[in-house]
């Protein structure tokens, strides 16, 4: 059972000459550190709590500035709300709109059935997060989370009731829109309407698990049990997801051997750049080696769900079967865009560049529902869920 409510949203109290662009932010851990100084020179800005500038009392110092901003009036607190979150943006050429509502799910361990992830996560960033939540008690960022869907019905009533509280362009022109929704009846109808779907974490693994070992930490504080979610349904028109693409800094191992190394373990077909533009869904991948030399790569793993996934042959067949990433020989980076990873290879940065299709919410979900986690960075959910909005406040 999958238990999501409405909360007394605790958000941004915009004053004369602010902006909400003030308050927000993308996710934490995608800020480099010009962006992050940015963001920063605003006195009320998210990233003050959720990276707090003073390293020395790094989490003691985010509850006392949070604690301020309450008491002088910086932040104000609604009713019980759920709040809907759309984003329009530009997908490749074609405008989308994503919605996604944000409340509190009641966090409970994997292996009950009703939360399921997709992706790996690692104990070091989790052990941050935790340390940031015992001080601050509040959920400061959300979770991004895939459920089934709501009735038509219901959400044409949403839509009839819900009111505009922030609106805010970002530098890549996406266009976030805030909506607050109160009403006891129809927020009621969502959370019944949801307790018997299935909920996919898409994006937050860390903020998840960071989330419930917090609530286990406090099994008789109930206002603990919850974490900050925004739910987008699985047939939302503007529900995209993009691949990771795998840059590769080779170490010791030469191109030739690479090469070798690679068509003893896949088929791989000779291209080139415009044939990995234009041709790369019929393959499993594409690779871009720093000569220039180019190849398709398809793998036959028989019956094994896991090795239709490109992400995982990648890993295994590639990154540790080859370069041997997993002993330190090799290292690994990402990124989302291919014009970005073009770019890079036509400089020669990088030894390699893996190119993937676009991820399946199909194949995600049927592996996942079978218990399978999927490499790190397997998916891109574009655009990201922006933190500062609103916070749930847990004391």
């Amino acid at each position: 059972m999958v238990t999501f409510l409405p909360f007394p949203g605790l958000r941004p109290n915009i004053r004369a000459g602010e902006h909400v662009g003030d308050r927000i932010s993308p996710p934490y851990d995608v800020i480099g550190p010009d962006y992050l100084k940015e963001l920063q020179s605003h006195p009320h800005n998210v990233t003050r709590l959720t990276l707090n500038p003073d390293a020395d009392k790094r989490y003691h110092g985010a509850r006392e500035e949070l604690d301020t901003w309450i008491s002088d009036c910086s932040l104000k607190q609604d009713q019980d709300s759920f709040y809907i979150y759309e984003q329009t943006f530009d997908d490749n050429g074609t405008q989308r709109v994503r919605r996604g509502i944000v409340g509190i799910l009641k966090t409970e361990k994997y292996e009950d059935g009703n939360i399921i992830p997709h992706e790996e996560t690692f104990s070091k960033v989790k052990a941050d997060r935790l340390n940031l939540l015992r001080d601050m008690e509040a959920h400061l960022e959300s979770i991004f989370g895939i459920f089934q869907g709501l009735t038509p019905d219901l959400n044409k009533t949403i839509r009839d009731h819900e009111s505009l509280v922030y609106r805010y362009v970002d530098g890549d022109k996406v266009e976030h829109r805030y909506y607050r929704l109160s009403d006891p009846e129809i927020t009621k109808q969502i959370t019944e309407q949801l307790k018997d779907q299935k909920m996919l974490i898409a994006d937050g693994h860390h903020r998840y698990e960071t989330a419930l070992n917090y609530a286990l930490e406090n099994p008789d504080d109930e206002r603990k049990q919850f974490v900050l979610a925004t739910l987008v349904a699985s047939d939302d028109d503007g529900l995209v997801i993009w691949p990771t693409h795998r840059l590769v800094d080779a170490g010791d191992i030469s191109e030739r051997n690479a090469i070798k190394g690679i068509s003893k373990a896949m088929t791989l077909t000779e291209t080139n750049r415009e044939g990995i533009e234009s041709g790369l869904k019929d393959h499993m991948m594409g690779l871009i080696f720093k000569s220039g030399a180019c190849y398709f790569a398809d793998y036959d793993g028989g019956n094994d769900p896991m090795w239709t996934l490109d992400t995982y042959v990648a890993q295994e067949k590639i990154l540790k079967g080859v370069y041997k990433s997993d002993e330190g020989k090799a290292d690994v980076t990402y990124d989302a865009e291919l014009p970005s990873v073009l770019k890079k290879m036509d400089a020669k940065e990088h030894d390699l560049a893996i190119v993937l299709n676009d991820p399946s919410l199909q194949k995600i979900w049927d592996l996942s529902m079978i218990g399978k986690r999927m490499p790190k960075k397997t998916t891109f959910f574009f655009p990201k869920i922006w933190s500062g909005f609103v916070f749930y406040l847990m004391h």
